[in-house]
């Protein structure tokens, strides 16, 4: 099992630091919200994997592969969300537009009172930030193919199915945790550049044909 281990580490590495949807969106978290907001939505991507992986180790992805109409469905909905993330993005690309989308406010002459927060405000926006990385990652249907090719090919014979499979899973999720770990400090340390309004808007335009392209990619690719 050690061997199948270390060879799946390989293909797993090379799996995470591909270009896709979930670094966009752990990356563009991060200069427009911060490090821990970019943290947040890795997460949100890594349970969502994880979830992948599960479904797989049960059984669940061949159903899908199998079912046409489900694939479909799926398929359909992480297009329509993909395109959506974009569209948003080009939305906020707006000149006088915050990257969270609201409309930025003059500076005052005084210090302003503090507005008071809601409770619990934080602790909503981090479940939604994690919410995006997941649901970004859950609507990608080729993320549960690749896992119901891939995984069985590490699994020696005579092993037990379902604790391998987790155990590669919880490998490839280490992986991603720790690539988007690099990605959220490297954005970090650029943030303040990158936040500049004429640099965020034009990151923001390109982040959301990003998001278009691999929303047309998802659509057009055969499952």
């Amino acid at each position: 099992m050690l061997a199948a281990l270390l060879a799946f580490t390989v293909v797993a590495l090379i799996l995470t630091v591909s270009p896709g949807p979930d670094t966009v969106i752990v990356l563009r978290t991060t200069v427009a919200s911060g490090r821990r907001a970019g943290f947040l939505a890795g997460l949100g991507v890594n349970l969502g994997c994880y979830a992948w992986g599960v479904a797989t180790a049960l059984g669940l992805t061949a159903l899908l592969a199998a079912s046409d109409a489900a694939y479909t469905a799926v398929r359909v909905a992480g297009v329509a969300y993909l395109v959506w993330l974009g569209a948003r993005a080009l939305w906020n690309a707006r000149p006088g537009v915050t990257a969270a989308g609201e409309r930025e406010e003059p500076a005052l002459p005084t210090t302003p009172t503090p507005t008071p927060t809601r409770a619990g405000a934080p602790a909503v926006r981090a479940l939604a930030t994690m919410r995006t990385g997941f649901v970004t990652n859950l609507l990608n249907p080729k993320v549960g193919i690749i896992y119901m090719t891939l995984l069985p090919q590490f699994v020696p014979a005579g092993v037990p199915v379902l604790p391998a499979t987790l155990l590669l899973v919880t490998v490839h999720n280490l992986l991603g945790m720790a690539w988007f770990t690099l990605v959220v400090l490297a954005a970090h340390l650029m943030r303040r550049g990158l936040a500049r309004p004429s640099v965020r808007r034009r990151m923001e335009r390109l982040t959301g044909l990003v998001f278009i392209g691999f929303g047309v990619r998802l659509a057009v690719e055969s499952g």
